[in-house]
């Protein structure tokens, strides 16, 4: 394990389709490494997200794009998922994590909290991390199968599927926007 100084490095782990990466992401990013007790947070592009049957951009895209917007000491972009060429279950990237690591978080949307319990070792994960929750204002969710939880209140009511559907790049970085706007209206 690595350590910084006398203490193992804690971790949050903030996986996704990024498909694309938005400025609602940014600021979950922001806001995790502000209320988080973490040394870093890991943010992981899925190669292709197990409940997805595709995504509309490539995955070295969307890695790409996540390593062109998340600048932070704190943050790393890995493509350990990516890297295996297939779908990855949430369970084997923490697993994977925890060799060198404290895995702390687990930063999921509140949207996502209904269905956790058909996660693959939904039992493993929910006794091994704390969830920390997006929590948007038009999402409710229950907690009662969480065993620790905590909630990362965001203002920000912006999806990738809003932005590839109403084709609206208002909430893409500049660093990155033409090229989304280029590679999602051939999509369309």
């Amino acid at each position: 394990m690595i350590e910084q100084g006398y203490k193992l490095v804690k971790i949050a782990i903030f996986g996704g389709s990024f498909d694309p990466p938005h400025n609602g992401h940014h600021k979950i990013v922001h806001k995790a490494l502000e209320v988080l007790e973490i040394d870093k947070l890991i943010v992981v592009p899925a190669y292709l997200n197990p409940f997805k049957h595709a995504s509309h951009a490539t995955p070295s895209q969307r890695l790409h794009w996540c390593k062109e917007i998340f600048h932070h000491p704190k943050v790393e972009i890995s493509s350990f998922e990516i890297d295996q060429h297939k779908s990855i279950y949430s369970a084997h990237t923490i697993a994977h994590f925890r060799q060198y690591y404290e895995v702390k978080y687990f930063i999921i949307g509140a949207d996502n909290v209904a269905s956790l319990d058909k996660w693959h070792q939904f039992e493993w994960i929910n006794e091994t991390i704390t969830w920390a929750i997006v929590h948007r204002e038009d999402i409710a969710f229950e907690t009662s199968k969480l065993k620790e939880w905590i909630e990362l209140p965001l203002k920000a009511n912006i999806s990738s599927t809003m932005i590839r559907t109403m084709l609206a790049f208002d909430h893409i970085d500049h660093k990155i926007k033409e090229e989304i706007e280029r590679v999602y209206r051939e999509v369309k």
